[in-house]
């Protein structure tokens, strides 16, 4: 299992967790749920507004019996799609999460109002008290929130009876949230769970009496979850956007219930407005770092519409542990902060003093990303450290992830050691920014440190990197490191001069070159798992080296062509590639 200290790790993380489900047994168990509901409210008040993006194209396939979640498509054949078993459990919990009802709304037509209806009846009735997935506590909170906000469109031209078990159902879900919302897993899941039990207290008839508690509650995660400067715990940039989703429309319905506003959820907006604006790129794509994927972009415009600041984005994120570099119409951003506890690292990534280049528009070097598909080796591929444009040491990880079949069915893939000490210094003059940062996630094993420099020319034109590899003992003399910069696939990569220059060349013709005095450079496959399409082969610049006979790298991107009209256009430098099934040794 490792060292003593990554046992002592698995080991309270197993307690954590069996101590969890006993707690959400008892408070939550199908006792509770068959137990008759009490104080049913009278009707729903109002309707928190759902910001995420509708298309109505997939109502008609819904009514079809085609269910497209998660990647996979499954055809119910007259069947409904709660009496089916089997199927990928990532498609489950969107089917009992019940987030599709946007789409049926979105098609505002009768047909897709009465298929709603039937579809939640069959929910109550079949999976109403018990289902090994609808009722894990973070699949329940997404319920409540998707029928709340929803419930003008469902409830419209329905009967009495129908309201009655609407809202019935509702109120056992939210008082199952209720008690069991201490035993939910730590982060996202549990915030959420706390801005569920707030809608339902604003929403519903009947639930004022709980409102002071809820709100107490939301208070609480808010202050523990969302670090000073506006970042989350997880360390992920995708839980703000997540966050705001949920918490935004519940603020809103605050407002015209003429509420006030708790101080917690003020502040927490205001910190993490200028956060969203910060891992951003010049294409409005966030950065991949710690489990951000794919950036939905119609969400986070709709979320930036409620910025009422919309300043300039900081450059420093201590508590969140990352660096904005910032010349000209150039961004960098680096990632200079420790691992999150493992009780909130089952998405964390390896990727300690990884960055993401963009020069206007183009983003030129990235990380690897997150797949969209719920494959598990995907999964463990996109969170190692050669997925990251950092350095890595042999064929290691910076950090360790709990990988044993024995724990990972109860406790996934945490992880259990990794960099302890990462000294960041910023220098900001007239002339550049410059980020130098290490860690000491290889010490243990290999005795060394990772130190990186980074400087952008205030101009934007030049980004020049030292890596260092600095020993802390005796080296063993075969130990390699591996340099990676990965390439967006947009970008046209050419190795040039025998293997001393890499000439990349961006769709409007804008041009830039990458050289390392005094090492060879080569240009390899690899592969960008974040693209909204799936899967696309890219390549990845890379620069070997034996730590006792060069410890040290200098690199430099310089622009040497501005953007031009291009005659041939962009479809030439993004043609279709095949791309393998198995992660292989893209990256």
């Amino acid at each position: 299992m490792g060292t003593a200290s990554e046992s002592s790790h698995v080991w309270r993380l197993l307690a954590s967790h069996l101590w969890q489900q006993a707690s959400r047994w008892v408070h939550g168990g199908m006792l509770f749920r068959l137990r008759p509901s009490s104080n049913v409210p009278s009707r729903v008040l109002i309707a928190p507004q759902d910001l995420r993006t509708a298309d109505a194209m997939n109502a008609a396939d819904i009514y079809g019996g085609r269910f497209l979640f998660s990647g996979h498509l499954v055809e119910t054949h007259g069947e409904s799609p709660f009496e089916l078993y089997g199927q990928a459990r990532d498609w489950q919990r969107e089917l009992h999460g019940f987030g599709w009802l946007r789409d049926l709304r979105a098609a505002d037509s009768k047909i897709s109002r009465q298929n709603a209806r039937v579809l939640i009846d069959d929910w109550i009735k079949l999976c109403g008290t018990r289902h090994p997935v609808g009722w894990e506590t973070p699949v329940v909170a997404r319920r409540i929130m998707s029928w709340l906000s929803h419930s003008p469109f469902v409830l419209d031209e329905g009967d009495h009876d129908f309201y009655r078990r609407f809202l019935k159902s509702l109120a056992k879900q939210v008082a199952y949230l209720r008690r069991t919302i201490n035993e939910t897993r730590d982060g996202v899941e549990r915030l959420q769970a706390a801005l569920a039990i707030a809608s339902a207290c604003v929403s519903m008839a009947g639930q004022s009496r709980y409102a002071r508690q809820a709100m107490r509650r939301l208070d609480t995660e808010l202050a523990r979850q969302i670090l000073s400067d506006g970042g989350h715990i997880s360390r992920n940039p995708g839980a703000m956007i997540e966050i705001l989703a949920d918490l935004l429309p519940v603020r809103q319905a605050f407002v015209m219930q003429g509420m006030e506003l708790p101080k917690g959820m003020l502040q927490s907006v205001d910190r993490m407005m200028p956060m969203m604006r910060f891992f951003r790129h010049g294409d409005g794509a966030f950065a991949h770092f710690n489990g951000m994927g794919s950036t939905p972009n119609d969400l986070v415009a709709t979320i930036m519409a409620y910025d009422d600041a919309r300043g300039a984005p900081p450059t420093n994120a201590p508590h969140a542990g990352y660096q904005r570099l910032v010349g000209g119409d150039a961004t960098v951003l680096m990632e200079t902060g420790k691992p999150p506890p493992p009780g909130l690292s089952e998405d964390a990534h390896a990727g300690c003093l990884s960055f993401e280049f963009s020069s206007g528009i183009h983003r030129l070097v990235v990380n690897c990303g997150v797949s969209g598909l719920s494959n598990s080796k995907w999964r463990q591929v996109s969170r190692s450290t050669a997925a990251h444009s950092t350095v890595s040491i042999g064929d290691t990880s910076s950090c360790r992830f709990l990988t044993s079949p024995r724990f990972g069915k109860w406790l996934g893939n945490p992880i259990i050691s990794g960099p302890s000490n990462v000294p960041t210094d910023r220098t900001d003059s007239a002339t550049s920014s410059k980020v130098s940062a290490s860690h000491d996630g290889y010490l243990k094993e290999f005795r060394v440190v990772h130190e990186r420099d980074l400087r952008l020319s205030a101009d934007g034109t030049e980004l020049s990197g030292i890596d260092k590899i600095l020993a802390k003992g005796p080296i063993n003399p075969e130990h390699y490191y591996t340099i990676r910069f990965h390439l967006h696939p947009q970008i046209k990569a050419t190795l040039h001069n025998k293997g001393s220059l890499v000439q990349l060349v961006c769709p409007d013709g804008e041009t830039w070159e990458f050289d390392a005095p005094g090492a060879e450079i080569h240009l390899e496959d690899s592969i960008y798992l974040s693209d909204v399409y799936g899967h696309r082969k890219t390549s990845q610049i890379i620069i070997y080296g034996v730590i006792q006979e060069m410890p040290s790298v200098a690199w430099q991107f310089r622009r040497t062509a501005i953007a031009r009209l291009s005659r041939r256009g962009i479809s030439d430098f993004d043609d279709a590639k095949a791309l393998p099934d198995d992660p292989g040794d893209l990256v």
